[in-house]
């Protein structure tokens, strides 16, 4: 009698291991997919028309660009994670559900809390995973990806080459802010460098260096002198240098700045903040940016959370509404999620919350529908 109770155990132990890797495969299939099909979209989308707009307003190189977009890539998959496992959710769960596999599961004592176990350890995984990314992978690229920028920006106003020519920089209103005289250039190095600036008003200054070379944070001239020439022809002042830091041309590197939290993992942020000046502008944005790095990877077990209940579809519903389902909890939660953030930076709502808000929302909505589904007898 007990060897027999014995096999019986096992058996329904056996048989329950099968079910769990049943689930999973199908989860880990959607899943892929749904990963590919969710960064393509962002990639056809805001990634290239983001890819013309370098190209057209900031003359950087096709080649150039394309890298910065690769570099990207790791930022675009932390996004698209949680979008993969909701729609391997959902679609895993709704095509077992109109073939009345769950109605014969839940006959046979195997609960839905029990079914779900694997796609909720599955979810857990995916938020670790999508953490380390975030942390570890993806600040490296973003910084990358700046520098690339900045290089190219200053490489696109270097003529190799050419000699005794000219560099024009107008000011906001159509007039000459800046007018810069070049020798000749030679292995990108400028040689023999005047440069006018008219950018003071009630003077001008008159810098002359022997030579100069770009770099991501402007123009970088050597052994030269500035002289500042009052309105009525009286120098001023005089200034030797050896080395001199002059920004001219189309400045990218504010709106690359943006960017900074970004480029650092979430210890690294915190120290930024203990430790630097921030402005009141960007004070909000680098805070929620700091919660949204914790926040973001769990959206996955939230994701989850509205999933499971949502797919499990009624007698009465004969197609499978998993994918569209998918599509619209994706748009509630990023409707919610840019509303929240708009909101934390203009100092409305706490960093804190706007960076929480959408991930608070979405597990509130799915225990409460997840329990009417567990607990009640349809």
């Amino acid at each position: 009698m007990t060897v027999e109770v014995i096999e019986k155990e096992t058996g329904k132990q056996s048989s329950v291991a099968l079910l769990d890797k049943y689930i999973l495969r199908q989860v880990i299939e959607m899943f892929i997919m749904g990963v590919a099909v969710f960064t393509s979209i962002i990639f056809a989308s805001d990634t290239f028309i983001t890819l013309i707009k370098q190209i057209s307003l900031f003359g950087i190189p096709f080649n150039v660009a394309l890298m910065m977009i690769i570099l990207n890539l790791p930022q675009v998959i932390v996004m698209t994670i949680p979008m993969g496992v909701l729609l391997a959710t959902v679609m895993t769960l709704n095509g077992l559900s109109l073939k009345s596999e769950i109605t014969v599961m839940r006959a046979c004592g195997i609960g839905l809390n029990r079914i779900a176990k694997p796609i909720f350890i599955f979810a857990l995984a995916m938020s670790v995973f999508s953490f380390i990314i975030n942390e570890s992978v993806v600040p490296v690229m973003t910084k990358q990806s700046k520098d690339l920028a900045l290089w190219a920006l200053g490489q696109k106003n270097i003529p190799e080459g050419k000699q005794n020519f000219v560099f024009k920089e107008p000011s906001e209103d159509g007039g000459l802010k800046r007018l810069f005289y070049v020798g000749f250039c030679e292995d990108k190095i400028l040689h023999n460098i005047t440069v006018l600036d008219t950018a003071k008003e009630g003077s001008i200054q008159v810098l002359q260096a022997t030579e100069g070379k770009t770099s991501p944070e402007g123009w970088n001239f050597q052994k030269g002198a500035v002289y500042t020439i009052g309105d009525e022809g009286k120098i001023l002042n005089t200034t030797l240098f050896d080395e001199s830091v002059v920004k001219f041309g189309l400045d990218m590197s504010k709106e690359l700045n943006k960017n900074v939290a970004k480029e650092m993992n979430f210890t690294k942020l915190i120290h930024y903040i203990k430790h630097n000046h921030i402005s009141e502008e960007q004070k909000n944005i680098i805070h929620i940016e700091l919660w949204d790095k914790l926040a973001l990877p769990l959206t996955t077990l939230a994701f989850v959370l509205v999933g499971v209940p949502l797919a499990i579809t009624p007698p009465r519903v004969r197609y499978n509404r998993g994918f569209l389902f998918s599509i619209l909890i994706i748009f509630a939660y990023y409707l919610v999620r840019a509303l929240s953030i708009s909101f934390g930076e203009a100092g409305t709502l706490h960093p804190f919350l706007a960076a929480w808000m959408p991930n608070i929302v979405l597990t509130l909505f799915g225990s409460i529908i997840y329990y009417k589904k567990v607990y009640t007898i349809e």
